[in-house]
């Protein structure tokens, strides 16, 4: 089964906001998101029920394995498909909302593609 656009933004956070956080909380996902709690709290919920993410007793969150994958596939994208916006003229704002739409829905044969063409141009 596929993971929805939103589940896919919450891994995305998590593997953010563990580059900059000893521990990651349900908290820090809804401040850094600008979600309510109760709404995370679901999401995280439903993403521990499909293996994606678990929870120690602390509230910790991490990724599994396989959120882990997930979360970085995404970011990946979301960073060079910024770049690329950028690089051909598109304001560092707008490049940054388009790639985070874009980093969703783009076949993994069309990024490996564009991956490849900027290689060739770096």
């Amino acid at each position: 089964m596929r993971l929805q656009e939103s589940g896919e933004m919450y891994l995305e956070t998590i593997l953010i906001l563990s580059e900059h956080l000893e521990h990651v909380r349900s908290l820090d996902v809804a401040a850094h998101m600008g979600f309510s709690k109760p709404s995370v709290s679901r999401a995280v919920s439903l993403l521990k029920e499909a293996g994606y993410v678990s929870m120690d007793s602390s509230g910790y969150l991490t990724l599994t394995d396989a959120g882990l994958s997930i979360a970085q596939k995404i970011y990946e994208r979301h960073n060079l498909l910024s770049k690329l916006f950028m690089d051909i003229g598109v304001d560092k704002e707008t490049a940054l909302e388009d790639a985070c739409k874009i980093e969703h829905y783009i076949s993994d044969v069309t990024f490996e593609k564009i991956k490849e063409y900027a290689a060739k141009h770096a």
